[in-house]
């Protein structure tokens, strides 16, 4: 089974890629969503989270207060090794049992949403790598139209990760999300059907592109 990442930076569209993807009928998990369940009240993470970051962050009854933790660990780099150390082992073990389950059940390719895939070094468990990018200056733009940051902590969060051009220059397939939702929809056709050529996905050959 080919087994593909889908990473970028925050706000360039990955989720939009992903849900395209998903659309027409590629399994895909989000790591996001794996880590909303291990925020979930109860759970190991959540009482380990409690312990190392306070109330204000993992407060009784839960969830995990994703804006609080936010605000913290992109201010402090210690308190977010710490965080990571926490989360990132559990949500690859996760995905790497989910992609066996997407192989036993007979798919041929699979695409699993990663945000921080290069920062945590884990970009060669997979076959293959989109990459979604935008300029830093449309991330900035969309993150305070979307999330209500300003301006200055919208760039402390991009500077908590990869430069988008970085990531843009390893990836095996690249998704320009700058433009009009169709460009980014027609740039997202043509990865799938390139994909499902390599995978050997007989349902869906016939939508390579021509040329």
């Amino acid at each position: 089974m080919l087994r593909v990442a889908l990473t970028g930076g925050i706000a360039t569209g990955k989720s939009c890629v992903r849900g395209r993807m998903a659309s027409k009928g590629v399994p895909t998990i989000d790591a996001d969503a794996i880590v909303h369940e291990l925020f979930a009240a109860g759970s190991e993470t959540f009482r380990e989270i409690a312990r190392r970051f306070g109330p204000g962050v993992a407060p009784e009854g839960g969830p995990v207060d994703r804006r609080a933790l936010g605000a913290l660990v992109f201010q402090d780099a210690e308190a977010r090794r710490a965080l990571e150390a926490l989360v990132h082992p559990r949500v690859y073990d996760r995905i790497a049992r989910w992609m066996s389950a997407q192989e036993a059940a007979g798919a041929r390719w699979a695409v699993a949403e990663i945000p921080l895939l290069f920062e945590t070094g884990h970009e060669r468990d997979f076959d293959r790598v989109i990459v979604a990018a935008c300029s830093p200056e449309e991330q900035v733009r969309r993150l305070v139209a979307r999330d209500g940051l300003s301006e200055s902590v919208a760039r402390a969060r991009l500077a908590a990760q990869w430069p988008i051009a970085e990531k843009a220059r390893r990836a095996t397939d690249l998704i320009d999300t700058s433009g009009p939702l169709d460009e980014t929809n027609r740039q997202v056709d043509a990865v799938y059907a390139t994909l499902a050529h390599l995978a050997g996905d007989p349902a869906r050959e016939d939508e390579l592109p021509a040329g």
